[in-house]
């Protein structure tokens, strides 16, 4: 135990990338699915059948703090946590964040990533593609002896630099046989300030940058969180362990980065 925070064994961080790994898979099997004239409702429902009869793992969400649904899907303007809906359909232009959480031998696995339905608009690729730079190099900070005002400070000067904007009121987070556990990890900071990180934590790094300004509004729902300007808003999300000497990503793409560089 330190700081508060229970650092895991090499066992348990093999545990946390098995559950990390099936999330990413999730992942992997929507990506065709995310297509115009396909409503989120659909994608849920995929999801939940291939978590459940073809992962034989139970879909974290259902039910948590009274969650409908298997993923969260969050369209343009929808910052986090929009909720699966039959109403809601996707169009060419759109993107849309997938977050998908599992459990596995009582083991934790969360991760999310950004859809482009059809071809998105200039401004929007960029945006993707800036908060998945970001993501990288929050993660690239990740070792023994740094903190996580270095990674978040890592990410914000990414943000920042495209004139993009750091949602402040959400951010990664401990995970483990614990869905949402300490620490709470900011996406801005600080170089040198806030916590240590030593081999044996295990968190999310999951930046949610706005094209607009960075605050945000949560609906009636209890949910949805959108972006008060209603400018769009990517995330991407990755579980991350401290090495001895960096970082491992937990929740790795299946079918590799694509277009995307891959983080090392």
């Amino acid at each position: 135990m330190r700081s508060g925070i229970t650092l895991k064994s090499p066992a348990e961080i093999a545990m946390a990338r098995a559950a990390g790994h099936l999330a990413a898979e999730v992942l992997r099997m929507i990506a065709p699915y995310v297509q115009p004239g396909v409503n989120t409702e659909a994608l849920d429902q995929r999801c939940n059948d291939f978590i459940v009869n073809e992962l034989k793992v139970i879909p974290a969400n259902v039910g948590y703090m009274d969650f409908p649904k298997t993923v969260l899907t969050s369209v343009n303007h929808v910052v986090c946590h929009g909720i699966p809906s039959a109403d809601k359909v996707l169009k060419a232009g759109d993107i849309v964040n997938i977050d998908v959480a599992v459990i596995k031998d009582g083991w934790f696995g969360d991760t999310s990533r950004m859809f482009f339905v059809g071809e998105p608009s200039v401004l929007a690729r960029r945006l993707v593609d800036t908060t998945y730079e970001a993501l990288c190099a929050g993660i690239r900070q990740v070792r023994p002896g740094a903190t996580l005002g270095d990674v978040g400070h890592a990410i914000q000067t990414v943000a920042h630099r495209e004139r993009f904007s750091v949602v402040r009121e959400y951010g990664g987070h401990g995970i483990g046989q614990v869905y949402h556990d300490d620490p709470h990890v900011p996406h801005y900071g600080q170089r040198g300030q806030g916590l240590r990180l030593e081999e044996g934590m295990v968190f999310t790094i999951e930046p949610m940058i706005n094209a607009g300004k960075r605050e945000v509004k949560e609906l009636s729902d209890g949910w949805t969180v959108v972006t008060r300007d209603h400018s769009l808003s990517a995330q991407f999300e990755h579980m991350v362990a401290v090495t001895a000497d960096g970082f491992d990503v937990l929740t790795p793409w299946p079918d590799g980065t694509g277009a995307y560089p891959a983080i090392s």
